[in-house]
């Protein structure tokens, strides 16, 4: 068990481990598990640095951010030429299926909107251009149109659940059409985000719900 103190200072300390981030840049409060962050940092990568960071220390049960992201005073890019820049970054990667994703970029802001088979080339699609230049932040708005007909098995998730180093002993695996409930505890943040990766491979779903709670007790 961890205080809020100790929780904060853990917090800080895995924020110092990083070293594209700088300890003076990101402000840490705790209260019972909930750690909010604040602050202002020079690119959008640095930011989702620091939320991994946070989300994968013990005792954090929910992660709020208020980091602003200001990009250096030289001068910004247009969205014209973030916008070719993103088009330049699908086109060198085969597995992003540019033709289905459509591109917004307002300020700085990208917004990505389209349909694609799987999980993981939504994923792929982000991460192909937070580090660009320019970009302050990504609203991810992709959405999941599985080709697989056929309903997905529930057994078949609560194995792959078994096999990973998970405790899933206290999850519960529900099916409603193509989309996927995980409700129940775990002990970490990283684990939740685990098991919905887990989840996410399915075949046939397009959606998943993951109302999994981290279970910590805190010393008051």
């Amino acid at each position: 068990m961890k205080t809020n103190a100790e929780l904060q200072k853990d917090v800080q300390d895995a924020l110092k481990w990083e070293p594209q981030l700088h300890s003076a840049e990101i402000g840490v409060i705790v209260k019972n598990g909930v750690v909010s962050l604040t602050g202002t940092v020079d690119n959008y990568a640095k930011k989702l640095q620091a939320e991994h960071a946070a989300k994968n220390v013990s005792g954090v049960k929910v992660l709020v951010v208020h980091i602003d992201v200001q990009l250096p005073i030289s001068r910004p890019k247009t969205d014209e030429e973030i916008a070719n820049e993103i088009i330049a970054a699908f086109k060198s990667n085969s597995f992003i299926p540019e033709k289905k994703i459509i591109v917004k970029v307002e300020n700085g802001w990208v917004n990505l909107e389209g349909e694609v088979s799987w999980d993981y080339l939504r994923d792929i699609t982000e991460s192909s251009i937070k580090y660009l230049p320019g970009v302050k932040g990504i609203y991810n708005n992709i959405t999941i149109d599985s080709e697989i007909s056929g309903t997905p098995e529930k057994k078949d998730i609560e194995k792959a659940l078994d096999r990973s180093s998970i405790d899933s002993s206290e999850i519960e695996v529900s099916i409603s059409g193509k989309t996927v409930t995980l409700k129940g505890t775990v002990h970490t943040w990283h684990q939740k985000e685990e098991a919905g990766r887990i989840v996410w491979k399915t075949p046939g779903i397009s959606h998943v719900n993951n109302e999994l709670k981290v279970d910590y007790e805190y010393n008051l």
